[in-house]
Parts: structure tokens; sequence; C-alpha cells
């Protein structure tokens, strides 16, 4: 598949960090301005458009939300990836966080190859290290941790046995990627596997951004709590690092309930 005249643009797939809008890497930055087609995700700032865009560029919103059916699909997007490049545009594909961390540009690299497309891959703030900073919870501690794991835990049932007593001996900090909603079973898993007492247990909302919450919790004080909804996006931290919030935020939490990132189903009725 070729386009007309046998000429293809290019493909940026890019980082937009965390939230905030100054994390952008200024390499990112620089392809906002110059791209004639942007596809961002939901979780980018809305701060940077349309101001901060060429004129004449289009902006096309493929984001998803878990449970939302205008979530848009993988195959679309790798659909208007092809169609944009192969009309030689410069495409922007806009990720939050880091496109390398729990996102679908593997698909997207695929593509790409398969279609002879050129492309640069431009790495950005990820949220797990964004919100840690944010909520002054330095991941690797000197005599805390030594390390830090970046997980996701959206399907319980798929950590086997071993697993789950592994996380809740190591003395790794684990961070948690879109696993709020599995929360409460991930805790009670870590507690089965007598998890030391001394690591707490961090919840992030909307890290990095104007709306950002931080809730500190032992785990069980967390297991008897009532069952808690999140605000997307969450960051989830569990570790000894964990102590060191209170002695190291250096932002409080925000005092509305108010959402920093676009909603798909309003979104989708304008």
């Amino acid at each position: 598949m070729t386009s007309a005249n046998g000429t293809r643009g290019k493909v940026i797939l890019a980082g937009a960090g965390p939230g905030d809008p100054e994390l952008m890497t200024l390499k990112t930055f620089r392809y906002l301005k110059e791209a004639d087609v942007i596809i961002t995700d939901r979780l980018v700032s809305q701060e940077l458009f349309p101001e901060t865009i060429k004129k004449g560029a289009v902006i096309l919103y493929a984001g998803k939300q878990r449970g939302k059916d205008e979530s848009t699909s993988q195959k679309t997007i790798n659909e208007l990836l092809v169609e944009h490049a192969l009309q030689n545009k410069l495409v922007l594909r806009l990720k939050g966080g880091d496109v390398s961390f729990f996102s679908n540009i593997f698909d997207e690299l695929k593509t790409l190859v398969e279609h002879n497309i050129p492309y640069e891959i431009i790495p950005g703030v990820t949220a797990g290290s964004g919100a840690a900073a944010f909520a002054g919870i330095p991941l690797t501690a000197r005599g805390y941790a030594t390390s830090v794991r970046f997980l996701t835990c959206y399907d319980p049932d798929a950590i086997g046995a071993d697993l789950w007593n592994e996380l809740a001996t190591t003395d790794d900090t684990l961070v948690f990627y879109m696993s709020s909603e599995k929360l409460r079973t991930m805790v009670t898993n870590l507690l089965l596997n007598k998890i030391s007492s001394d690591k707490g247990l961090a919840i992030i909302e909307q890290a990095t951004t104007p709306f950002q919450k931080v809730y500190i919790y032992t785990l069980t004080e967390f297991a008897e709590r009532e069952t808690m909804k999140f605000a997307s996006p969450t960051m989830v931290i569990i570790g000894r690092v964990v102590g060191l919030h209170e002695q190291f935020k250096w932002m409080e939490n925000s005092p509305g309930n108010e959402n920093y990132f676009y909603d798909l189903e309003k979104l989708s009725s304008t």
C-alpha cells in the first residue's frame, strides 16, 4: 500500500508526560508545533491545544477509557497513522506519559514497519516517576528500597500464587499502573502473603495536575475501609518509601473533585 505519488510522510511516536504540560520534552513540543496531524490520547493535557499547534493542523482524539464505548480501537488508530502518513504528512502520535510504558506502541510500530513508513520515537516522563515526584516519594531512597518495579494489575487472576508471594516479600518499590479498580483484590492478596507491616500504600489521583490527590494508608487500613472509587488516571505505589511522603511532600491535595483529562463520553456528545 503506497500513496498515489509514492511518497510517505513520517510518524512521531511521542510521550507527552503524565499531565503537567511543562513536563513535555522540548523535542516533542517542537514536533507539536510542526505536525500536520496530531493523534492524541485522552491522558494528554488539553492546555497544549489549540494555541500551540500550527495553523491548519488537524487534531484527532483517539482516546481510550476503560469501560467506555467511545474508546477508539487500536485498529482504528493504526489505520489513521497509515492513512495520514501516506498523504505525505508529518503525523504526531501523542501519548500520555512515556510511549514505552504500558502503551500500545508495539502494535503501532508493527503497523508502521509493515507499511514502510518512517518513524521516530521520543520518550517522555512516565506516570510512575511523575506521580512519585509530585507526591514527594523517592522510589529508591537509600535504606528503603534498592529497586523499583513498574507493574499493572488490571487482571489479578493473571498473577499466580507464587508471584503474589514474591511481590509481598520483595524489598522493591512496587508501582502499579491501571490498577485502581482492582486495588482491593491486590491488597487482599498481599496481606494473605504476609506483606511487611512497614510497607505503605500511596494512591495518587491525576498526578502532576492541579487536581492531584494523594491518599496514604497502611495496607491493613485500606483493607478495612469501605470500597473507594478513584479518578482516572490513578497510580498506586507500595513499599517502605511511601512512609517518606509526609516528610517530603511539597504539593497539597486539590480541594475539589474536578477532572483534568477529558471524558470520552462528554467529548463524543459535543
